[in-house]
């Protein structure tokens, strides 16, 4: 007979290392979340004070850049095409560490967070179509709402409280990253309409040239920044998006360590290059993308025509059904169970969360309508404005269940035995609890001298009360 199987936990407590790296990589996305919230209403501000609108509008159309190498581009294109660039390159290493050390390296766990992204992917995707179907539309903003913000969201999780428990944390950091990725392909495979041949197969080229010296060990930044600024050109001039370059230099960096080594070279340079990319690159990119001009009938426009309110439905409704939808059948037919600690409720308030599009939405709806900018400014405007309703919908999710998440944390944070480990994780090691042991036992002996000094102080008050009292027994 065999032994009964243990079913697999959903959203189960992560292992020591990989909290650990979870904690601080949300760390950094939480900060640029705040900078990229507060460029994405500067934008807005800037575009929309008529005395201001002119200027707003004059630098992003001011070009700047070698013509002779075809990169005369406008401040605006290079924020999308260049700075991205670094985004996506930080979002290939994340997806290499997933693949190679993280939970998508585990087949079994792998399965949750794909599916889950995938769904969360097609059925935006299909609401928008069927909205656009049904109301005479354009279909091709259909890939639009596929896309997650996890700064931008982190950036929520920032204004409404941070107790959310590290496992829902690290399921919505790890659904980013395979976003991430499909989202990548997206643009690639929908978004190139001609490519020319030689610069792609230069940029081959400089890509098999940075993976040789990556293998070589060559180290130095002067080798490695002019070689990739090189392979970004090239990827740019041969028609497939310039960013695809990024995420593919990132993917090769090795992300597993080496005896003797902390830390692997990709986590390192991530660690270098994450504080660029959420705090510059991307903030950059939502000053010069996301000022739309607002007004009454532009808000209006945004739930009449079927373009922008396919947009603002497939990220409130279709990314929180897909992502839930995925997630519980994925548990349905794995035989996994959710975690004792949670409840779907919170998978839901998560799931709504990730409908926040903002950064990956707003290139692909300025790829999607390139030509048409009354239309391309009109599903900037739904992509903004999808993305407010989905955070105020999980913000109010999140919060009724503020107070359990924060008793969660407070286990997960609790470290008695001052290690700098979370106790959590020690709880079958014989030497916490011997630690804990002498901790108790110098508390004990410590409440026994304070019990045994009250009580002398209490003998000796009695002896005075008594003495004051046979002196006073006397005669008058």
């Amino acid at each position: 007979m065999t032994a009964p199987t243990t079913p697999r936990k959903v959203l189960g407590r992560l292992s020591l290392p990989e909290r650990t790296f979870v904690v601080d990589a949300l760390r950094t996305e939480t900060v640029g979340g705040v900078l990229l919230l507060l460029a994405a209403v500067t934008s807005l501000l800037w575009a929309n004070i008529p005395a201001l609108h002119d200027s707003y509008e004059t630098v992003s159309h001011f070009h700047l850049g070698p013509a002779a190498l075809g990169l005369d581009l406008s401040i605006e294109h290079w924020a999308a095409d260049g700075l991205l660039a670094i985004f996506f390159f930080v979002a290939g290493i994340e997806l290499k560490r997933e693949l190679v050390a993280g939970d998508l390296r585990d087949p079994k766990a792998a399965v949750l967070p794909v599916v889950a992204a995938l769904c969360g992917m097609a059925v935006p995707a299909l609401v928008y179509t069927l909205t656009n179907v049904l109301g005479g539309g354009s279909l091709d903003g259909w890939a639009v709402p596929t896309a997650t913000d996890i700064a931008f969201a982190l950036a929520v999780l920032a204004v409404i409280g941070t107790s959310l428990p590290s496992a829902l944390r690290a399921f919505l950091l790890t659904l980013a990253v395979v976003d991430d990725l499909f989202a990548i392909l997206i643009i690639a495979v929908f978004f190139t309409e001609t490519i020319n041949f030689a610069a792609l197969g230069g940029a081959v080229v400089g890509l098999g040239v940075f993976w040789l010296l990556l293998r070589k060990g060559v180290r130095g930044w002067y080798v490695y920044v002019p070689l990739a600024l090189v392979i970004w050109a090239l990827m740019y001039n041969s028609g497939i998006h310039a960013t695809i370059a990024g995420v593919a230099m990132g993917l090769m960096l090795r992300c597993t360590t080496h005896k003797g080594e902390d830390h692997s070279p990709g986590e390192h340079i991530e660690h270098l290059v994450r504080p660029l990319s959420a705090g510059l690159a991307v903030p950059l990119f939502a000053l010069f993308s996301a000022g739309v001009s607002l007004s009454g009938d532009s808000m209006k426009d945004v739930f009449t025509k079927p373009e922008t309110l396919g947009v603002v439905l497939g990220l409130v409704v279709g990314k929180t059904i897909g992502i839930f939808g995925g997630t519980w059948l994925t548990a349905r037919f794995t035989r996994a169970t959710l975690s004792d600690d949670l409840q779907w409720a919170d998978v839901f308030a998560v799931a709504s969360l990730a409908g926040i599009g903002f950064t990956v939405s707003l290139l692909i709806g300025e790829l999607a309508f390139e030509g048409d900018m009354v239309l391309t400014d009109e599903v900037k405007a739904a992509v903004l404005t999808g993305s407010l309703i989905a955070a105020l919908v999980a913000g109010t999710l999140l919060k009724v269940r503020n107070v359990k998440y924060r008793r969660l944390c407070e286990a997960e944070e609790r470290d008695d035995d001052l290690d700098g480990i979370p106790d959590i994780y020690e709880e079958h090691d014989p030497a916490y609890h011997l630690r804990m042991a002498e901790i108790y036992d110098r508390k004990a002996a410590e409440h026994r001298r304070l019990a045994a000094v009250r009580e002398a102080e209490r003998r000796e008050l009695a002896e005075v009360a008594g003495g004051a009292g046979e002196e006073n027994d006397g005669p008058a």
